[in-house]
């Protein structure tokens, strides 16, 4: 079955799934820890959360579920849909210039080797893709509401519909909570939140789609291209082209708590923790240079050299 997901860490942390669970535990983390205040722990209480960080780790291999199957049935399309204008039918330059954007504060030419590694990959993975679902292979397809795996979907059924594969087409949507062991509530924005020890357990919820959905996905995006927004968004369950000011409020909510010289990368991490809106730092940062840009806010100092652009210091006008 060929196995398709819509980001990177998903694509790897699938990849993984096919496998957890077998053999050995071998621990292999790496954290990073800081006191509320900011000050550096001690090597005690470092210790300590290692420990327990890497029991829970052991525990999870050994209560994992092997999801089968192996890497070469896993294919991975990180395309940013939900950004941009999405005119192409497949991955080109107008995908290109979007993914450059987002991955603009990457210094030394970073962002832009990263973003053309990226369609050459896509353009890699649909045709491998092609080659297997031509042949009447199932495709298992694996989404949630985030904006960016929702897109996916309706792009993917619009890619399909153009083949006239034959291929049965299988969805599983990620639940907006589960309940852990411990019973405690987890949110998870999209698979690439989810652990490899982890995918085994949704594989209940998987259902095949009927021509009439697939259908209704493809016409959809269809809509969403002759829109061509800036952005597209899930609003009230529904997956709809909007402005590129959009989450502007959320950031300039954020911006309102400073009250002098601020880090753009805190500001950053607290929106996307702290609204889980399902967009990239990439176009948090393309925001908050408008408002440089603007006036709004004023640069007090610069990233370091060899540093994201991002991290530098700011203040408001």
């Amino acid at each position: 079955m060929v196995e398709i997901v819509f980001s990177e860490s998903a694509w790897g942390s699938l990849k993984a799934a096919q496998h957890a669970g077998e053999g050995d535990f071998n621990a292999c983390g790496v954290g990073v820890i800081r006191c509320p205040d900011g000050s550096k722990p001690g090597k005690k209480t470092q210790r300590a959360a290692l420990r327990q960080a890497q029991e829970a780790a052991r525990k999870s291999w050994e209560s994992a579920v092997p999801l089968g199957g192996d890497a070469g049935d896993a294919y991975g399309f990180n395309l940013a849909l939900s950004t941009g204008p999405i005119l192409e039918d497949t991955p080109g330059e107008e995908r290109l210039q979007t993914l450059e954007m987002l991955f603009a504060p990457y210094p030394g030419g970073l962002g832009r080797t990263a973003a053309q590694e990226m369609i050459a990959s896509a353009t890699d993975v649909l045709a491998a893709v092609h080659r297997r679902l031509l042949t009447g292979e199932a495709a298992r397809i694996w989404y949630s509401t985030q904006p960016d795996e929702l897109c996916g979907l309706h792009w993917f059924m619009a890619v399909l519909e153009s083949w006239h594969a034959p291929s049965p087409v299988f969805l599983v949507r990620l639940p907006e909570w589960a309940q852990g062991e411990d019973g405690a509530v987890v949110f998870k924005n999209g698979w690439g939140e989810v652990s490899p020890e982890e995918w085994h357990r949704y594989l209940p919820l998987q259902q095949e789609a009927p021509k009439a959905f697939r259908l209704g996905c493809a016409a959809r995006w269809q809509e969403l291209k002759q829109e061509n927004a800036p952005l597209r968004a899930v609003l009230n369950g529904r997956l709809v082209s909007v402005p590129e000011d959009l989450y502007d409020p959320f950031i300039l909510r954020e911006i309102c708590l400073e009250t002098g010289e601020f880090h753009e990368a805190a500001l950053i991490g607290r929106v996307l923790g702290k609204y889980q809106l399902g967009i990239s730092d990439g176009w948090l940062a393309h925001r908050i240079d408008t408002f440089v840009q603007s006036g709004l806010l004023t640069v007090t100092k610069q990233a370091e050299k060899g540093e994201p652009s991002y991290h530098r210091k700011l203040k408001k006008t």
